[in-house]
């Protein structure tokens, strides 16, 4: 695969991912790094992220349909969360895999008790 096309996609593709989505959002990933990398034959963004729900890889390619497929790497697994996702869809789909969950009530009070302990220290 054209390096070049790689790199092009890779960019486009976080260009998107920070352009839709929050930046306190995207924050509260943990988020490291942004690679661009090949996976599974398709031209892939590739970050390490520290989520309360999940902590690893989260790998974003671009397949041959131009739909985002989102999947995420661990050290024992790869799972595909997504193989069908429009650029508008991406940070959601990876937010709620990652970090919030579809529970958000509960996520709400994740997140104010992890504001009153930092106010308590």
């Amino acid at each position: 695969m054209d390096k070049e096309y790689v790199l092009q996609v890779a960019e486009t593709a976080k260009n998107q991912l920070l352009a839709t989505t929050p930046m306190n959002v995207i924050l509260s990933w943990g988020v490291e790094k942004f690679i661009a990398t090949v996976f599974k034959q398709m031209p892939a963004l590739k970050f390490k992220v520290n989520g309360r729900l999940f902590k690893g890889f989260v790998v974003v390619t671009l397949n041959g349909s131009d739909y985002y497929e989102v999947y995420l790497m661990s050290y024992q697994e790869i799972k595909c969360v997504t193989d069908r996702a429009f650029f508008d869809q991406v940070g959601e789909i990876i937010d709620r895999t990652i970090e919030s969950g579809t529970n958000k009530t509960e996520y709400e009070q994740f997140c104010r008790q992890q504001w009153n302990n930092l106010l308590a220290k």
